[in-house]
């Protein structure tokens, strides 16, 4: 007992607190980082959290986050038991009824028994930021709906579609900056928590070892503290930036003409003249079909040493050969071309820096001293790594050539309606410099690179939609050319989303961001049950927040809801389940299996692959139940081909029997560690009953590392392609070329422009996709800006994600509230004191959308033109069981109330999205500012209750 101003110890030294504690190990989940931890336990109650210091990720690393996981499993915000909707209850007073598992199972299964035997398009599937698409992906296709879409399309589906379309592969999951061999590294429009640990412990390293970071960001904050140097930039000109970078080094002759000749298709001669091939690249008809974006080859280059045109694979990599990267050619049946690299050099003439200066806000010296600093360390700088490697066509190499200049790159250039093509121009700015999976540039993890195009077509046949039939392929992936949209055969989309239609073709996630608006309009159809997983759509996951929650309880002439029924599963009583027809209480991270698989978002090193797992530290809390095993569930009860077997019962007993032995084709599951009947396989084998076990006394986590001659070059590198294609990784073992120009945009562009046979887009329609899908990156304004009058809204608005939140995950965690309970809107102090606006006051923030109220912060950590505040902080009164006082409700705010999710578009609207991808336009909302009034009162504005 504590003895006031004694001098004895509070606690005996001589006796370890930790005596009668188990420790279980297992995977984090209080963000997306994915890191190993070990979860101390007394007398199965949850004490302590740290790091595992065996796991390869985090190395023993923990943030915040991660150590007050243990208050997630003491919140007060945790839904314990399936929830019914008291009948007469208004959606949104979240008065509910507890009701049985059996209850609630067998409410879903007759609904969903009803469609799937009906019309299976009228269920759909929408989950947030979950780690199992694998799984959910296959639910979806099994029922036989093409309405699933996750998380991606309104977080950085631009980053992995611009990337994977040109590079093959992108940052995070699939790939990230070599910083251990980097001498310069840049940094632009990263988030906080992406990577957020090993991404510390890296540029711990880095900085020790006297490497250079740069930031580019409008706001210094996060990994941006520690920069040797912050360029701010406005919000989305990222690309005007990268094209004025690019016409600097192509002008001053910096770029690496060998990679571009033997590893893009720089030198590959693209058709000028007029008609059906026009912009598509020559081709031998001698040879075989024309190259396109699944089938590459049989595309033809100059080679200058002799004078006439070569096959660009094998023969224009022989010995002797020089292709060409400029000139203007004609071929033999007078057909004007030029190669790809010299159409490039002519996009970018005009980027000028003083061009890219009056875009971005930086100074046109500054642009010129970064591409010459870029420059130099790349191609002055490189360096030979001892590893002998042989590349995809025989050629023995006896090192590896480093570039030692790293970029890294997510949601801030992403999550703009013109961020495909900015992620596009930063990947080809990478490949002229000769980085892409070299010693000190960006490098693949696998399963990655993938081919480009991804040999993964979405589903896009609408007569595959018929009861009781699974898709012929899954809901989502990465078309290749206008055939392959899931439209119908008048041109209207097929998925509720519009997803893969010609208003967003490249939509690799889908649009979560439109399903209720789109469904509450009935465009292009009704549906009947809508499941959410995850995902606080009424709150935080939405734009435009007030009129979705209007939307969720939009109902019909005959008083039925728009959207019959709706399905919540959250672990947390967010301000989407209030909304709820039915709501399935999850368990939490530490009370489950999960599988971060090779099949979905595994955690790769660039050594080799890597997956992990987690297990069940202590039971579910009250009736809480897995995600998953409702999933595995239903699939089950509906008789899922997939999940039953020929005589209709059960093939799986729950979850964790489904991932040990569902195969995705022939020794292939979810899990590769510890295959085989006896465990002794790896990567690939028969399924093993005891895999489980194997991980968890493994730290959860299995990782396998590439011999040396397979761990660089990977787009190339022969004994990697025929080894990622033997483990099932891959389904070709062809090269990757990297695609500097995109026949596959281009494709799109002539059926727009009504010069390819088959499918056309709808008129209103031609000139979007003619304009945007150009097979060279280019710069264009933020498609809101043309909406709005910028005199009148001057400033541009975004948000961050803290490093101590998640989303809206962590705002009833007792810890993390001590560091952020409520938000400010952080503005510099020239543009506040130019609105009239103290800092710590009350001000009212404008858009053409709507209006919050809120404090203000005077940093000047943010360039002059932009505000920003911290995401998902501000709450709905009384939601997550916070109190109605809260400060997440009378101080915070949330930015979403003024960000509009449609755009007007001719006599219609349409999606606030990238026209390519679909990827939510989060970041490009323009505002004014102005100060409240004195007699105003001090809380934020909207105010919103919860039940």
């Amino acid at each position: 007992m504590l003895k006031f101003l004694s001098r004895a110890p509070v606690h005996d030294p001589q006796v370890t607190a930790t005596a009668d504690t188990e420790v279980k190990t297992t995977t984090c989940y209080m963000c997306a980082c994915r890191c190993g931890i070990r979860v101390h336990l007394r007398d199965g109650d949850v004490r302590y959290i740290d790091g595992n210091p065996d796991h390869p990720i985090n190395q023993g690393v923990i943030c915040a986050k991660g150590s007050a996981g243990i208050m997630k499993q003491r919140s007060p915000a945790r839904l314990t038991q399936p929830l019914l909707r008291k009948p007469g209850a208004q959606r949104g007073d979240g008065e509910f009824e507890p009701i049985s598992w059996e209850r609630a199972f067998d409410i879903l299964a007759e609904r969903l028994r009803h469609l799937r035997a009906t019309d299976p398009k009228k269920f759909a599937l929408f989950t947030g930021r979950d780690q199992m698409q694998a799984l959910t992906g296959l639910f979806a296709r099994q029922f036989g709906t093409p309405n699933y879409a996750a998380h991606g399309g309104f977080c950085s589906v631009n980053m992995a579609a611009g990337m994977i379309y040109t590079v093959g592969g992108s940052f995070w999951e699939f790939g990230g900056p070599d910083l251990e061999h980097a001498k310069v590294f840049v940094m632009i429009g990263t988030a906080e928590d992406h990577h957020s640990n090993p991404m510390k412990i890296a540029l711990g390293k880095f900085k020790r070892a006297g490497g250079r970071f740069i930031s580019i960001n409008p706001v210094r904050t996060g990994y941006s503290a520690i920069a040797d140097e912050w360029i701010p930039i406005r919000p989305g000109t990222d690309g005007a930036l990268f094209m004025a970078l690019l016409h600097e080094l192509i002008a001053t002759d910096r770029i690496d003409h060998d990679f571009l000749r033997r590893h893009t298709n720089a030198p590959q001669l693209v058709v000028l003249d007029d008609g059906e091939r026009e912009g598509l690249f020559a081709f031998d008809p001698e040879a075989g079909v024309p190259g396109d974006g699944r089938n590459p080859h049989n595309k033809l280059a100059w080679d200058t040493a002799s004078g006439q045109v070569v096959q660009a694979y094998p023969q224009g990599i022989e010995a002797g050969r020089v292709l060409a990267l400029e000139g203007h050619y004609t071929l033999a049946d007078g057909t004007r071309v030029a190669p790809s690299f010299q159409l490039l050099r002519e996009r970018v003439a005009s980027c000028t820096p003083e061009w890219a200066a009056q875009i971005t806000g930086i100074d046109a010296a500054r642009i010129r001293a970064l591409a010459s600093e870029l420059g130099e360390t790349a191609l002055r700088q490189a360096f030979e790594l001892p590893i002998p490697w042989t590349d995809a066509w025989g050629h023995r190499h006896e090192t590896t050539k480093g570039r030692p200049v790293a970029f890294h790159a997510m949601r801030g250039v992403a999550a703009h309606s013109n961020g495909f093509q900015t992620v596009r121009a930063l990947a080809i700015l990478m490949s002229v410099l000769g980085t892409i999976d070299a010693p000190g540039g960006f490098r693949h993890k696998a399963p990655y690179p993938r081919h480009i195009v991804p040999n993964y077509r979405a589903f896009n046949d609408p007569a595959m939609i018929r009861p009781n039939t699974p898709l012929n392929a899954a809901p989502l992936g990465f078309p290749a050319s206008p055939e392959e949209l899931a439209i119908a055969e008048d041109g209207t989309p097929l998925r509720i989303d519009h997803a893969f239609s010609w208003e967003h073709p490249l939509s690799a996630h889908g649009l979560m961001h439109n399903v209720i608006t789109n469904a509450v309009r009935g465009d292009p159809y009704e549906i009947d049950t809508l499941l959410i997983f995850m995902a606080n759509m009424a709150w935080n996951s939405t734009m435009n927040t007030m009129e979705v929650r209007a939307k969720l309880n939009a109902k019909r002439e005959d008083g039925e809801y728009r959207i019959p029924f709706l399905v919540v599963c959250d672990a947390f009583r967010s301000e989407m389940v209030a909304f709820a027809d039915l709501v399935l209480p999850d368990t939490t991270y530490l009370e489950r299996h999960d599988v971060m698989s090779m099949l979905d978002r595994p955690i790769s090193e660039f050594d080799g692959p890597v997956d992990s797992v987690r297990v069940p530290v202590v039971k579910p809390h009250a009736e809480c139940r897995p995600f998953q095993e409702v999933l595995v569930e239903l699939a089950s009860r509906l008789g899922f081909p997939a999940f039953t077997n020929e005589d209709g019962t059960r093939k799986f007993k729950d979850y964790p029997d489904f991932v040990v032995n569902y195969q995705a084709q022939p020794g292939i599951g979810f899990l590769m560690g510890w295959r085989g009947k006896d465990g002794t396989e790896h990567l690939r084998g028969e399924p093993n009953p005891n895999q489980w076990e194997m991980y968890a006394k493994n730290n959860c986590v299995f990782r396998h590392h590439l011999r040396p001659d397979q761990q660089y070059m990977r787009n190339w590198n022969r004994a990697y392609l025929d080894f990622a294609k033997e483990k099932g990784w891959r389904q070709k073992n062809d090269v990757v070329q990297l695609a500097l120009y995109s026949d596959t945009l281009q494709s799109f562009r002539l059926a727009a422009q009504g010069k390819s046979a088959g499918r056309q887009p709808p008129e209103h329609l031609r000139e979007r996709i003619a304009t945007y899908f150009d097979p060279l990156p280019f710069w264009y304004a933020p498609l809101e800006d043309a909406c709005i009058d910028k005199a009148e809204f001057p400033l541009s608005a975004i948000t961050q994600r803290p490093m101590a939140m998640y989303h809206s995950w962590d705002s009833q965690n007792a810890w993390l509230r001590q560091i952020h309970s409520h938000n400010y809107l952080h503005v510099n102090p020239l543009t506040a004191r130019a609105s009239g606006i103290a800092d710590g006051g009350w001000a009212w923030v404008r858009s053409a959308w709507g209006r919050v109220r809120c404090m203000v912060r005077y940093s000047e950590a943010v360039e002059p033109g932009t505000v920003w505040t911290w995401n998902a902080i501000g709450k709905a009164s009384g939601a997550w069981n916070l109190s109605p006082q809260a400060d997440e409700s009378r101080k915070g705010f949330l930015l979403n109330h003024l960000i509009t999710e449609e755009l007007p578009f001719g006599e219609g609207r349409i999606s606030n999205s990238d026209p390519i991808t679909g990827q939510a336009g989060w970041y490009d909302v323009r505002v004014n500012l102005s100060p409240a009034e004195p007699d105003e009162a001090d809380e934020s504005f909207p105010q919103v209750g919860a039940a």
